[in-house]
């Protein structure tokens, strides 16, 4: 499977794209050095060219109220629409586990902006245990939350 990871060169996509290739995916390890700008969009195009999936692990470079949610929304909004344009089949993005708990944190509800779903896609997706994932539907894009 080919797989695009965006935020590739940071600490967790480094981990992912290592992860990938010992499985034995085709990686395209993305990210600003490469080209792959997701404020701009530029470079996304390529970056996404013929892949299966779409790994999000970029993370905002400031973490005040306002660049943050400013990052998120238009990183997730460039990436999902360069990811459908690419005919990306699978579109998962790194979370945290009750983002959506934490309302007084800038930083936590830019996340629950980058979470909130395309309304064009179906229906809601579920957990393993039988759950919907609130903010998640099903359809190209998946939010993968980090635990606690």
């Amino acid at each position: 499977m080919k797989i695009s990871v965006i935020g590739a060169t940071g600490l967790i996509g480094s981990k992912v794209v290592a992860l990938l290739e010992g499985g034995g995916h085709d990686v395209v390890a993305a990210s600003r050095a490469s080209g792959a700008d997701v404020i701009t969009g530029e470079g996304l195009a390529d970056a996404l060219a013929g892949a299966d999936a779409l790994v999000d692990v970029t993370n905002s470079p400031s973490f005040d109220d306002d660049p943050v949610m400013d990052f998120f929304t238009r990183s997730s909004a460039n990436l999902a629409a360069a990811a459908e344009q690419a005919g990306v089949g699978h579109y998962v993005a790194l979370s945290i586990v009750g983002v959506d708990g934490l309302p007084e944190s800038g930083y936590m509800r830019a996340k629950v902006v980058q979470e909130q779903d395309d309304r064009r896609i179906g229906s809601a997706v579920h957990d393993r245990a039988g759950h919907p994932v609130p903010g998640v539907r099903r359809g190209h894009r998946r939010v993968a939350r980090r635990g606690r």
